[in-house]
């Protein structure tokens, strides 16, 4: 009784639009309140503190800012061009290059709206200059840019490592392989959808010769500390060199030196309303991030999560048709709920009953972050949707329609994905 008062409540709170925090905390004092059982107020206001102080936490407003900086720092048209440069003189080469630069965006900005929003605004215009249609442009960006969550450093694998206590650098170290999968797959959509639409590949070519006249020396130093950044942050963490909270802080300084010092492209005054953007970003999720410990708590004094995990053994009997489930589960849910939320709230209570059936924490944590990750492009609330519209100047509905293609293409990758753990344990230091 007292478990599903929690569920009860929360969910009611989140039915008639009250703020995920504020959901998550009347959710944690309702049995108490009403039962008496679940701990006392004292002990949800002692963990919902000790939710905001915590070390690790420090990872995700500090991936934000670096971001942030490197976004106005002008990498993505370096990175661009540097990947035109090899792959722009064939048939389909422009959208794929869109791809490589979110693909490797990501592992600089950690967020999805952060990389579509800085590929999108240079690549959305440029793909229209070459006459590709502005629509499916937008919609090859709007779901391209959710790779920036799947590729590492990740800021919702970093979230499902606090409410999991799975390593982020394991959960980092998985979401490799996938994001290069994922990506794969909607390069090849790209190149058949171009085979069959056709392409102006004289203006192309004329384009592509201005880029390939630089040479190529010339546009690797261009691009060489864009490039250097995520070799940078993610060889210190998978070395042991630092943490991932200590990555972050040095991916912040390196975004400063680079974007103030060696491309020269944003001034100290800058600095102030950058962090202003980050804190406006982090602001909400820190409260949730903070309910969240409390919420955990009180679902373990009210077995509310042994009562799933009953459930769950109960009802299913291997990995994979859980796995299944769950994934038809988090598809829908991204479709109307943010990412760190939906990680914070569904990891802990889930993840034991997976570990039970035989699951390994980071698949399951890849294949939750990939599911999610779609949503950002899936109507009616997907972020990306409406960040890669207005890029365009187009409703974020008929974005979607042409994005349709693109996501069909993610979601067989993550067919892949599911069905075969090689590809988020591969890499995973035994």
């Amino acid at each position: 009784m007292p478990a599903i008062i929690v569920f009860l409540v929360f969910l009611i709170g989140i039915a008639i639009s009250v703020p995920i925090g504020v959901s998550m905390i009347a959710g944690s004092v309702a049995p108490i309140l009403l039962l008496s059982k679940g701990g006392s107020i004292a002990q949800v206001i002692n963990n919902t503190f000790s939710g905001a102080n915590s070390t690790p936490i420090l990872a995700v407003p500090l991936f934000i800012l670096g971001g942030v900086i490197m976004a106005e720092g002008g990498i993505s048209r370096r990175l661009f061009n540097f990947f035109s440069y090899f792959v722009g003189r064939f048939t389909g080469g422009l959208p794929c290059a869109v791809i490589l630069t979110c693909l490797f965006y990501g592992a600089i900005s950690g967020s999805g709206p952060a990389t579509t929003a800085a590929v999108g605004s240079m690549c959305i215009p440029f793909l229209v200059s070459m006459g590709y249609d502005e629509t499916w442009s937008a919609g090859l960006v709007a779901v391209a840019g959710g790779l920036g969550v799947i590729i590492p450093p990740s800021i919702p694998f970093v979230l499902y490592s606090l409410a999991t206590g799975v390593s982020t650098g394991d959960l980092f170290l998985g979401g490799v392989l996938p994001g290069i999968l994922i990506g794969v797959f909607m390069m090849v959509y790209a190149v058949v959808y171009c085979k069959r639409q056709g392409e102006d590949r004289a203006l192309i070519n004329a384009k592509m010769a201005e880029i390939r006249k630089e040479g190529f020396w010339k546009l690797f130093k261009s691009s060489f500390w864009a490039l250097l950044c995520p070799i940078i942050v993610l060889g210190g963490i998978y070395t042991g060199f630092v943490t991932p909270t200590e990555a972050a802080v040095i991916s912040v300084f390196y975004a400063l030196i680079v974007s103030l010092f060696i491309y020269k492209t944003i001034k100290v005054k800058d600095l102030i309303p950058f962090l202003r953007n980050a804190v406006k970003t982090y602001g909400g999720l820190a409260f949730v991030l903070a309910f969240a410990t409390a919420f955990g708590r009180v679902l373990s004094l009210t077995k509310a999560t042994k009562t799933i995990e009953t459930f769950i053994l109960n009802n299913f009997h291997s990995t994979a048709s859980v796995l299944t489930v769950l994934m038809l589960i988090f598809l829908l849910l991204g479709m109307v709920m943010d990412t760190g939320p939906a990680i914070i709230i569904l990891a802990p209570v889930l993840l034991p009953a997976v570990q039970a059936l035989g699951g390994h924490p980071v698949h399951f944590g890849v294949i939750l972050v990939c599911c999610l990750s779609i949503g950002l492009a899936t109507p009616p609330f997907g972020l990306d949707l409406f960040v890669a519209g207005n890029l365009a100047n187009k409703q974020p509905m008929s974005v979607a329609k042409k994005a349709l293609p693109f996501m069909i293409a993610f979601v067989l990758a993550l067919l892949l994905i599911t069905y075969v753990p090689f590809f988020s344990t591969a890499l995973l230091r035994h």
